[in-house]
């Protein structure tokens, strides 16, 4: 380095002279603010301040095993990695004012593996080596910090949320929690020839509510209730009969790693009480709806088998209050928005299913049979508290006259359908997406040209509807139809080149609301103004491109993370993009789960509009960062389709 090189060097770097300022302005971020102070004084005072111009390189590969620590005091910081689809960068990740970096190298004392820029005109304070060395051996949350890096942000986060929800519902265990921990005693068993009295003499002695068949290796055969007593002593079954010719058999089971979310969902999907535990086909222990929850006022599984029963349409409506309530319980008990939002799904099939079932009583049996379909995020098993109707009707026809027949009989029972539905809670669509309308009451045959014409003929209007019809499930009536609908659907869009363009650059048209030069890119007038929308602007980038790539590799699930870690499988995504997508997925959908049940708790309209400057700087750092990733997914789409 030449004389005039070093003098510009150090004018560059200063000694820090204001102590306090300095540790005042850590203490306003994590982990700092976790930080001992006599911890946070050592650093600040083995720190020195560091100017970078915009555009130059802070760290690069070639720079060898790191040697300092950095923390942006002012400015941001670009990480930018060779692009896998084209040449030149593309920029991974962005530091801004309170954040550190490279953790992971300097820890494992390698290069960085990513070359981080000065977005912008830029400070950071900069600690050496072994300063740090010694920092890290004293300092717990900062040690923490390190090792687990932005997971302990997004930890942190969550923490937060459980403990604000366990302050008013007091969580008792985690829906996390493995099912072997939960099974605290030895299973009640009994092998196939016994005599149902002594069957039922043992569940008595033992005081539980089931008993399961097993074969002389513990295997299960079967499983007898005392709700399956109640059935058979009311039919006249004789108590010496073999309980093997009484039982409920090849009993449903789950391994005793799996959760209590798991079971949970197992018990309401499947109408059971009771779900037995089985490793290396052996039986270890059985687990009760009662084992499961004792949650306040209502639970899952009691709450399902509610609404399955329910004689009234006005009782399925209030309902909705519980399924709020519901929802706060997850939440205190730590759900993650995946396990939300097919909780929501789950008790929203249930109520539509409920719904078909007394308009049927009510209105007569039309003699046809016919099957309820659900578009968009009802589809996708992507549901929030906040939900329209989204719904066709499928049903079997010879030709076009027997079909129109069909439908002159099905529409008043649908359109009866969709306005008891909206008394429950479902909004009516605005867009008449509902089976109501004689355009969405079609056989499987018109049903299938329609989806052609959505694939052949690429308009702005045939684009639109198959971001919403090509997401579709069959929740009520056969599901072999919707079944061949989804087969040609995915074999007329892998065959044509044109619309997979034009769906890649549909998907590119709700950008992320981030930008260069400040950290979220807001309304800028009118009611919206400073705000942005979580679901339109942070989750449609994520559910359009998952879409698109998972209908051209043939890939038949419609939720958008089954979709990415199938093409993860399928090696069309990476690993680690695909790990990244997810995670901040998960993200910008708890943020904005949580935004409605706090609009619900103050009797406010639901909206996915929020003001980034209410959000403390946690929040907005992950909630930057994982719009980011959007922008990441939706410009390897731009490379793939060259747009």
């Amino acid at each position: 380095m030449s004389t005039t090189d070093a003098f510009a060097q150090a004018g560059k770097t200063a000694v820090l002279q204001n102590i306090h300022g300095t540790m005042a302005f850590l203490q306003k971020f994590p982990p700092f603010n976790q930080m001992d102070s006599a911890h946070l004084a050592y650093l600040v005072e083995n720190c020195q301040l560091r100017f970078y111009g915009a555009g130059e390189t802070i760290l690069k590969p070639d720079d060898g095993p790191v040697e300092q620590f950095f923390i942006v005091k002012q400015g941001r910081v670009h990480g930018e990695r060779p692009h896998s689809a084209r040449r030149g960068t593309e920029t991974t990740f962005e530091i801004t004012t309170g954040e550190c970096f490279p953790l992971a190298a300097l820890i494992g004392e390698r290069a960085t593996r990513t070359e981080h820029l000065a977005g912008e005109d830029t400070f950071c304070l900069l600690l050496n080596k072994p300063a740090f060395i010694k920092l890290f051996a004293l300092s717990n949350p900062l040690r923490d910090f390190a090792l687990r890096g932005v997971s302990s942000l997004l930890d942190q986060v969550n923490q937060q949320v459980q403990m604000n929800a366990v302050e008013t519902l007091g969580a008792q265990y985690s829906l996390d929690t493995r099912l072997g921990q939960l099974a605290m005693r030895t299973p009640v068993s009994c092998a196939p020839e016994m005599p149902l009295r002594d069957a039922v003499k043992l569940m008595h002695e033992q005081q539980v509510g089931s008993i399961v068949i097993v074969d002389p290796t513990q295997k299960p055969l079967g499983i007898f209730t005392l709700r399956d007593l109640r059935r058979v002593v009311a039919d006249g079954s004789v108590l010496e009969q073999p309980i093997a010719s009484l039982m409920t058999p090849a009993p449903f089971y789950l391994p005793p790693d799996a959760s209590a979310f798991d079971a949970a969902m197992a018990m309401t999907e499947r109408h059971i009480a009771h779900v037995c535990l089985v490793e290396h086909d052996k039986l270890c222990g059985v687990i009760s709806e009662r084992d499961l929850f004792s949650l306040q006022r209502v639970d899952l599984v009691h709450l399902a088998r509610t609404i399955r029963h329910a004689g009234r349409v006005e009782t399925l409506a209030a309902l909705r209050s519980d399924v709020c309530q519901l929802v706060d319980n997850m939440l205190a008990h730590g759900a993650s928005s995946t396990q939300i939002t097919q909780l929501i799904t789950l008790l929203n099939d249930h109520t539509v299913c409920r719904v078909i079932e007394l308009t049927l009583e009510d209105m007569g049996d039309p003699g046809i049979p016919f099957t309820w379909l659900v578009f968009g995020s009802e589809g996708r098993s992507e549901q929030t508290l906040h939900t329209d109707q989204d719904n066709g009707i499928l049903f079997e026809a010879s030709d076009a006259a027997e079909a129109a027949a069909i439908r002159g009989r099905l529409l008043p029972l649908a359109h009866e359908i969709n306005l008891r539905l909206a008394q429950c809670g479902f909004t009516l669509c605005k867009g008449n997406i509902m089976a109501g309308n004689p355009e969405l009451c079609l056989s499987r045959q018109e049903w299938s040209k329609r989806f052609d014409s959505f694939v052949q003929a690429t308009t702005p209007e045939n684009l639109l509807a198959s971001t919403i019809y090509f997401d579709l499930r069959a929740i009520w009536g056969a599901p072999r139809g919707c079944e061949q609908l989804r087969q040609g659907m995915l074999k007329h869009v892998a065959g044509n080149s044109l619309f997979q363009r034009m769906m890649a650059e549909n998907a590119l048209r709700q950008r992320p609301p981030v930008g260069l030069f400040r950290d979220f890119v807001v309304a800028r007038k009118g009611a919206e103004k400073d705000t942005l929308d979580l679901k339109v602007q942070g989750l449609t980038p994520f559910v359009d491109g998952a879409r698109l790539l998972a209908l051209v590799h043939g890939i038949g699930a419609c939720n958008t993370l089954e979709r990415l870690r199938a093409l993860i499988a399928q090696g069309v995504i990476e690993a680690q993009d695909g790990a990244a997508y997810e995670e901040a997925y998960h993200y910008i959908q708890q943020a904005r789960m949580q935004q409605h049940q706090l609009q619900a708790r103050n009797g406010q309209a639901y909206s996915n509009r929020v003001d980034p400057d209410n959000l403390n700087h946690l929040d907005r750092r992950i909630l930057r960062e994982s719009f980011r990733q959007a922008q990441r997914l939706q410009s390897s789409l731009a490379v793939r389709y060259q747009l």
